[in-house]
């Protein structure tokens, strides 16, 4: 390799959007914490890599925040190895202050910048961010992989690898099956330039497949996991500039116990990491679960400065009941709660969901009935959290955001198949709204199943006419149903930026309901618009004569009874 020098802390990589040029930029470590508050957003090559770059720099902040104020002073209760800045005893309990970490999330987003300490701790630190040498970043030694895998899976035998493209999620292919839509010829799939090889790194250890076979060698087989963030229904919030967005997800003191922040780098050696994998024990502080890895990687490389990438699996902690866990949303596993306590599971998305805007879903956001067999994502709890500290103003808007990697859903590959982004905006006090006797995420609720029994009314009246015109009613009406969700998304996201603690809700739910009717019937006025002489004359049915005049007041009459 003619050039072995690349180091993340001082080497440009993460990509952002500049706030005031509104142009990309790459900057290192220290540039993107230094000036976040003008940045508006990471900008890297999707959307799923910049949610792993945001979990990446989030470890960072609570590593180090977990441990000094704003000023940069050490907590009393915490003792710090000056020259490491790791924690070099355990925490007393009973010293342990969480007020002291509330005070440091305040001053720290009322300065609107990063202070200093974020640098320190970097330079002090720095030569665990090398991407070459002995300790490279996310990487093992030829020597340590060898000593994890069995001895026909050696550096040597040339097994057990995977190739540039399978890190690069847009690519996302093995040797036997090609992508077909790709951003790069095939000339170009395996070659990345340094900076993008670190950005895919850190992604590919949150969103790696299953096609690879290696793993390390443990007492107990176990089968290669997806990455854990692979495995997740992403949800996070979403400030107007990165500082902000970092901040906002930055939960910093959520528990009254305190966590002892860990992220992979701080291990003595890749062999007690890896050792503490092995025990599948689930992380207790969110540095060692945004930093946790799926493989341990080894990058071989050649003369022409190309890289051999070789990959074993490492076994993965259960995701049943991972509260520790603030960026999914959660879903009930019945099968497995039945003759116990409730078991919850990341309610991972799948290709039939793509479609479904995250407004429809609106309950799996907030616990509108504050019912005991549901479960918010813990980023909403910590957004509550810091409302009712008064960390932020009751009256901002909370943007919630969830970026998904879509998988094939075949066992044995989990290869990607489309991302997903989608974004909702609520008035904080409305979101968390505490009047008992007219809750606004209750009538919100409320208002979305009106909704969707409009659409599905406007389903059977797509229904109605593919039957009239003689073609499949059910491929026909949910082409035409999803096409009148797609119009209904930008209007009811308005209506829910549009609400507050001081409306009256009748008159606000009455508005959006008019504007709904409004919107179905011009749908289905433009849907009869074209019709056919076969649509005006219509057909006999079991149930009598069908045309586009009866199906439109069917439709009408329908609506008309909600």
């Amino acid at each position: 390799m003619s050039k072995k020098q690349f180091n993340l802390v001082a080497d440009p990589w993460i990509n952002v959007i500049e706030t005031k040029t509104d142009s990309l930029k790459t900057v290192s470590l220290i540039e993107c914490f230094n000036n976040a508050h003008q940045y508006r957003q990471l900008a890297g090559d999707m959307r799923a890599q910049d949610l792993a770059i945001m979990r990446f720099l989030l470890a960072i902040l609570h590593t180090v925040y977990s441990r000094f104020d704003m000023n940069g002073e050490p907590y009393e209760w915490v003792n710090i190895d000056s020259e490491t800045f790791h924690v070099n005893t355990p925490v007393d309990e009973d010293d342990f202050d969480v007020e002291d970490l509330f005070q440091t999330w305040g001053n720290l987003y009322k300065s609107g910048k990063f202070s200093k300490i974020i640098t320190q701790y970097l330079d002090k630190n720095q030569s665990r961010f090398n991407l070459f040498g002995d300790q490279a970043f996310y990487q093992v030694t030829e020597e340590e992989y060898d000593s994890f895998v069995p001895k026909k899976k050696y550096v040597a035998t040339g097994t057990g690898t995977v190739a540039v493209k399978q890190l690069n999620r847009q690519i996302s292919e093995s040797g036997n099956t090609p992508a077909i839509f790709t951003p790069k010829s095939d000339t170009f799939k395996n070659r990345l330039s340094l900076s993008e090889l670190t950005r895919w790194l850190i992604t590919y250890q949150n969103f790696t497949g299953v096609t690879d076979k290696t793993k390390v060698q443990t007492e107990e087989k176990f089968s290669n996991p997806a990455g854990w963030v692979y495995r997740l229904n992403p949800v996070f919030a979403k400030g107007k500039s990165l500082f902000e967005t970092l901040m906002l997800n930055l939960v910093l003191a959520d528990e009254e116990h305190y966590q002892a922040q860990k992220p992979v780098w701080e291990y003595k050696s890749v062999t007690a990491y890896v050792e503490e994998r092995k025990k599948e024990i689930a992380p207790d502080n969110l540095a060692f679960l945004y930093t946790a890895w799926s493989r341990i990687l080894h990058i071989k490389w050649d003369e022409n400065d190309e890289p051999t990438i070789f990959s074993a699996g490492i076994p993965m902690f259960s995701n049943e009941n991972m509260w520790l866990e603030p960026m999914t949303v959660w879903k009930k596993d019945i099968k497995a709660s039945k003759g116990g306590d409730d078991v919850f599971k990341p309610a991972v998305k799948g290709t039939r969901s793509l479609g479904i805007a995250m407004w429809r879903h609106f309950g799996d956001y907030i616990n509108a009935d504050q019912a005991n067999d549901h479960h918010e994502p813990g980023i909403v709890s910590w957004l509550n959290t810091l409302k009712e500290a008064e960390c932020i103003d009751p009256d901002r808007l909370i943007t919630l955001t969830s970026v998904a990697l879509i998988s094939d859903g075949n066992a044995t590959s989990q290869a990607p198949v489309a991302e997903v982004y989608d974004d909702m905006s609520i008035n904080a006090d409305v979101l968390f709204d505490t009047n008992e006797n007219s809750r606004w995420p209750l009538r919100i609720e409320s208002v979305i199943s009106f909704t969707q029994a409009i659409a599905k009314d406007y389903w059977r009246f797509a229904a109605d006419v593919a039957q009239i015109r003689g073609i499949d009613s059910k491929i026909f009406a949910n082409k035409m149903g999803a096409q009148f969700y797609d119009r209904l998304n930008e209007p009811f996201k308005d209506w829910l930026v549009s609400l507050t603690n001081q409306d009256n809700r009748d008159d606000k739910i009455i508005e959006w309901k008019d504007q709904l009717k409004s919107l179905v019937f011009s749908s289905a006025n433009e849907l009869a618009q074209n019709s056919s002489p076969r649509d005006k004359g219509g057909i006999v049915t079991e149930k009598g004569p069908l045309n586009i005049f009866i199906a439109k007041n069917r439709l009408v009459y329908n609506i008309h009874k909600h």
